[in-house]
């Protein structure tokens, strides 16, 4: 009967370690402190008092407005997180419209605390996204791309690498969901060449295998953020 009893004890608490995990990250890092009267609020935003709560904070207006994409990638992200809309606070999904130029580009980046789903509303989108490391060292980082019409659906994974290019000769419009309130975006180019301070050049030139020439002048392009 102990025996049994134990064994039943081993397998709940199993169970128990199996559906126990971390809460999902709203903000890059959290550095620990040990002074216990440090007051730091963590993922989430402090709550409006239900009284003092009216429709306003659930509406936000204007995604119909078109963005300027007059820069070089020829592209405009308008995020509408819970920075900018506080009725998200908790609900774990955000909202982005995307303006894109003929030939424009929303540049090769990722969320790294969200999955995207993208709908187009107007022109030709090529989009696509790349798989991480995989297990497999003989399989490469695999391509997945499609080009999408007004009305079609794409959905990137949350933090994998991914892009949409106009491919049309007029403008395009897509709208996209994310699955949190502060989805974060990391820009590819923007995080390797533009980081602040720069990233030591040996480790660039030895990472992207070229000569010294190349990254400085990659690092002293003006990256854009197209948001």
């Amino acid at each position: 009967m102990v025996d049994r009893f134990l064994i039943s004890v081993l397998i709940i608490s199993l169970v128990s370690f199996t559906y126990a995990s971390d809460p999902s990250l709203l903000q890059d890092f959290c550095v620990a402190v040990k002074d216990a009267d440090a007051k730091v609020f963590v993922n989430g935003k402090i709550c409006k008092d239900p009284k003092m709560v009216s429709a306003n904070d659930f509406f936000f207006p204007g995604l119909n407005v078109p963005r300027n994409t007059a820069n070089p990638v020829g592209s405009n992200v308008t995020l509408v997180n819970v920075d900018l809309f506080p009725g998200l606070n908790t609900l774990g999904i955000s909202l982005v419209r995307i303006d894109y130029a003929p030939y424009g580009l929303n540049p090769p980046h990722s969320h790294p605390r969200a999955s995207e789903v993208l709908v187009v509303a107007e022109g030709t989108l090529y989009v696509g996204f790349v798989t991480s490391n995989p297990a497999d060292p003989n399989v490469k980082n695999k391509l997945f791309a499609k080009i999408l019409h007004p009305g079609d659906v794409f959905v990137f994974p949350q933090g994998l690498i991914h892009f949409q290019l106009n491919i049309g000769k007029k403008n395009a419009l897509a709208f996209a969901g994310l699955s949190s309130q502060n989805p974060g975006v990391i820009t590819i180019a923007n995080a390797v060449f533009g980081s602040n301070p720069p990233i030591n050049i040996n480790v660039l030139t030895k990472a992207f295998q070229v000569d010294a020439s190349a990254i400085k002048y990659l690092q002293g392009k003006f990256w854009v953020n197209n948001s």
